[in-house]
């Protein structure tokens, strides 16, 4: 009797044994699998429409092209980001600090960036366009001289109409909205306005043949948005190998014709 109950006291001690190191085995491989999808920390300035900014009708949500592009890239790679909203000028250092992973802000690589951060192929190059009345001979920036020129109110164009202004002679006038531009522009107060090309041609595909539109010519260098990385950072190859797909099947401008051509 004795033996029958020592005997059975070892089997239940075994299969209890068994059973802990099945649950911990299995515990351990979730663990272990949860570690594998690494969380990238991706810097932006939420205020910089279409390509980051924050939807108000969807509360606090960050929207536009850049995030759309970051979800593309780390789904690709098998990451997972989370977004690390900041002002721009502090975007740079957070990349120093390692307080984040990437940058993707509409960021230009310049030479004095560069000394600082390494930058992904650029992805994208703002071009502008100079929208006139049919027949108006305005063709270059040169045949702005004395003219009347509408630019968005605190939009990229504008900047540029201003340095342009340093060297042309021409009166500038800012608007808060584009259709605001085009209706000036019909109604003769305007000579021209300059706008985002991929924007303007919206507008002039539907105004029957009221107006035209002359692109600027841009320098990639002064104007392409690019990814910007740690100094050696390994995620700056990745990245680029799957923007580089991306670009070359057509992925990327899907996103530019949803974020840029609305109309």
């Amino acid at each position: 009797m004795k033996k029958w109950f020592s005997l059975l006291l070892s089997s239940i001690l075994l299969i209890g044994l068994l059973s802990a190191c099945g649950t911990s085995e299995k515990s351990s491989e979730k663990q272990s699998g949860g570690e594998e999808k690494k969380v990238l920390k991706m810097g932006t300035s939420a205020d910089y429409a279409p390509f980051e900014y924050i939807d108000t009708a969807k509360g606090d949500e960050i929207v536009g092209f850049d995030i759309d592009l970051a979800k593309m890239i780390t789904e690709e790679l098998g990451y997972e980001f989370e977004i690390v909203d900041m002002d721009f000028t502090g975007l740079i250092p957070a990349l120093q600090s390692g307080k984040v992973d990437f940058v993707l802000a509409g960021m230009t690589p310049t030479e004095d960036r560069k000394k600082n951060v390494d930058f992904s192929d650029v992805y994208y190059v703002a071009k502008n366009m100079i929208v006139t009345k049919k027949g108006s001979g305005i063709k270059t920036v040169e045949d702005l001289k004395g003219k009347t020129v509408g630019v968005q109110t605190g939009s990229i164009q504008e900047g540029e109409a201003k340095e342009l202004a340093k060297t042309i002679e021409m009166k500038i006038e800012s608007r808060n909205r584009i259709p605001e531009l085009i209706q000036e522009i019909q109604a003769g107060r305007f000579d021209a306005a300059i706008i985002e090309d991929t924007v303007a041609k919206g507008y002039i595909k539907n105004s029957n043949g009221k107006l035209e539109g002359n692109t600027i010519p841009t320098n990639e260098e002064e104007a392409g948005s690019a990814i910007a990385f740690p100094k050696g950072s390994k995620l700056r190859d990745e990245f680029n190998k799957v923007l580089q797909e991306k670009m070359k099947n057509g992925e990327v401008d899907k996103l530019i014709k949803k974020w840029f051509d609305q109309q």
